[in-house]
């Protein structure tokens, strides 16, 4: 199979994977708060795949600078990307947080264009941004009141800030190269995110409630370490690499 058509199976993979993962952390955080669900989350996957690394022959070497490297995206999409969309859908729906989100290509082309990475953008991309763009608009219009309740108010702010703090990850990945791959990236952004997500949950929620953990906020918390992480992030990195991040990002 060519890497191009590879490329674009693993966004298939990402687009599936991911669109199950908005309902499934909703039921987790019922009975689990949301920073320390998304950082159980996160460190759990960046640990099997340290675990697994040397069964897949990926030679580990790694300098302090290769791991900085790895590290700045890490908070910037699984730290505040990813768990701030969790503690978003505290307060929000599940629906909304994926719909607020949708609208990330919008972001990307800007900071492309912004850092001069696309000195031009073609007509269908406008087109496609602002029929886009529209959509949500017009999706988001009957939820206009509930803006008055403070939770939700917030909510939507977070779920927007997370999305553009995903998309500047996402440019980050692409227009810097790195002596590492896509396993050993993903590991390293897995655990420093997962290790960020834990310290804030330590400073910011309460643990009186986790004896009445649910066996779903269970369920959902493994489903989310294997299908909401290891697989598509892995995907998602490798089609950034291969394939147009404008396109990656829809």
């Amino acid at each position: 199979m060519k890497t191009e058509s590879k490329a674009l199976l693993a966004l298939a993979i990402v687009c599936v994977l991911w669109g199950t993962t908005y309902l499934v952390i909703k039921i987790g955080i019922v009975t689990i708060p949301p920073f320390l669900f998304s950082g159980v989350r996160q460190l759990l996957a960046g640990l099997i795949l340290w675990a697994v690394l040397p069964f897949l022959k990926q030679k580990i070497k790694l300098s302090w600078n290769d791991v900085f490297k790895q590290v700045l995206p890490g908070l910037l999409m699984i730290f505040l990307g990813n768990g701030i969309i969790t503690w978003a859908e505290k307060y929000i729906p599940s629906g909304l947080a994926a719909l607020i989100v949708s609208a990330m290509p919008l972001y990307v082309t800007t900071i492309n264009f912004a850092i001069g990475k696309e000195t031009s953008v073609s007509r269908q991309t406008i087109t496609g941004l602002l029929l886009g763009s529209l959509g949500i608009v017009l999706m988001f219009r009957d939820n206009l009141s509930d803006l008055a309740n403070s939770g939700y108010f917030w909510g939507i702010i977070a779920s927007f800030a997370a999305s553009f703090s995903w998309a500047i990850g996402t440019v980050y990945m692409k227009v810097n190269t790195f002596r590492t791959n896509s396993f050993v990236n993903s590991a390293i952004q897995f655990t420093s995110g997962g290790i960020a997500l834990l310290i804030t949950s330590l400073f910011t929620e309460d643990y009186s409630g986790l004896s009445a953990i649910s066996s779903e906020g269970v369920w959902s918390l493994l489903y989310l370490v294997m299908f909401g992480s290891i697989i598509p992030f892995m995907c998602y990195l490798y089609a950034i690499e291969h394939l147009k991040v404008s396109l990656v990002s829809v």
